[in-house]
């Protein structure tokens, strides 16, 4: 996948301002890429009881149980159905880690500041809360995520998660 290079030419590429763009639905979305720990493509997974509805199951990676998170679902977007084109970015923010389903991996994107735009007061605090600035690149509009926030946050799914 190449990389593509948005905003004034640098010398020195700051990875914090890499952002690894991906498509749920028709949507683009992207994140930081510090957080990216691996992508991998999409196997079946195991789904974990009373789990909130945007935990997608369960997967073994490499002898750790990593929950798997439909970014549609959680983003409040229609869901599909995986398809073998489908995508587990898998993150890591702090001590938690986690998968998001997305359809696919697009480009890596460097952008700078005064690139990023505000969310739109849409009057509901919560798509703020999951898109926290906006990008524009020719004619595409890219949401740029709050991993925290896309994260599981419920203390009972913390505590099946530590616990399995």
């Amino acid at each position: 996948m190449p990389a593509l290079t948005y905003g004034a030419p640098s010398t020195a590429v700051d990875r914090g301002n890499q952002l690894l763009s991906v498509r749920v639905g028709d949507q683009e979305f992207a994140m930081t890429i510090m957080a990216i720990r691996e992508i991998r493509g999409w196997i079946a997974s195991t789904p974990l009881p009373h789990a909130p509805s945007y935990i997608k199951g369960m997967i073994n990676l490499r002898g750790s149980v990593l929950a798997i998170i439909d970014l549609a679902v959680r983003l409040g977007l229609q869901t599909r159905d995986p398809t073998a084109a489908s995508v587990v970015v898998v993150i890591e923010m702090g001590d938690k880690v986690a998968g998001l389903l997305v359809d696919a991996v697009s480009d890596i994107i460097t952008v700078t500041e005064d690139m990023r735009q505000m969310t739109p007061d849409t009057g509901d605090a919560t798509s703020r809360a999951y898109v926290e600035s906006l990008i524009m690149i020719n004619e595409r509009i890219i949401g740029i995520l709050s991993l925290p926030m896309v994260m599981p946050q419920e203390p009972a799914m913390r505590l099946e998660l530590e616990n399995a």
